[in-house]
Parts: C-alpha cells; structure tokens; sequence
C-alpha cells in the first residue's frame, strides 16, 4: 500500500517503521526497521537492544493508533462520504489530543 500511495517524503526525515515495512529501506534511505530474525540467524545482543530502543520509541505512536480505533473510522470500513474523511479524522484527533492535554493538566 505504501508504494502504490507514492506519498513524497523528504530525504531528511527518518522514519521508524515496524517490520511490516520491510521494502521501504529501497524506497526512502533514511528509515529504520527492527531487524528479524531467522532459524539460521538468531538475534544478536546488540540486535535485540536495538529492537527494544526502536519499540520504545514507536509504542506512543501505537497507542495513538489503538485509541483512535476505538473510534472505528481506521478499523472498520468507512461507509460514509468520502470529503468529509479528512474532517472526520481530525476532529477524532482533536477529541484525542483535548483529553491528552486533560490527562497532562491533571498530572501537574
């Protein structure tokens, strides 16, 4: 899906994709994939401490993804008009960031 996309992203921008991504290293030079890994090849030490850093880092983005499907407008299909996606979508983003921003208020 990403190729046919053809989505246009700056060389300087790094991306931390998860391993569902494996073609992408060809198509942007900048990006960063867990390593896999296979019966003749286990995992090294440094391998594994790698992974784990990357998986730090992309678990908000996960969580993210995961509250914003309790939503149904990414997990299920979108029956409604086609315009009005992009509207839809950021209001749930902005309903989302709102309680974020409720949760970090509390916290203080």
């Amino acid at each position: 899906m990403f190729k046919e996309s053809k989505l246009k992203i700056f060389e300087r921008i790094l991306i931390n994709a998860d391993s569902g991504y494996l073609g992408i290293a060809k198509m942007h030079k900048n990006s960063v994939l867990p390593k896999k890994k296979s019966k003749k090849n286990p995992l090294s030490k440094q391998d594994k401490q790698n992974n784990k850093k990357l998986s730090a880092q992309r678990i908000y983005v996960e969580h993210v993804i995961g509250k914003i499907k309790t939503f149904k407008i990414l997990s299920d299909k979108y029956r409604n008009r086609r315009k009005r996606f992009g509207l839809r979508f950021n209001l749930i983003a902005g309903f989302y960031n709102f309680e974020l921003k409720l949760k970090f208020k509390k916290d203080f």
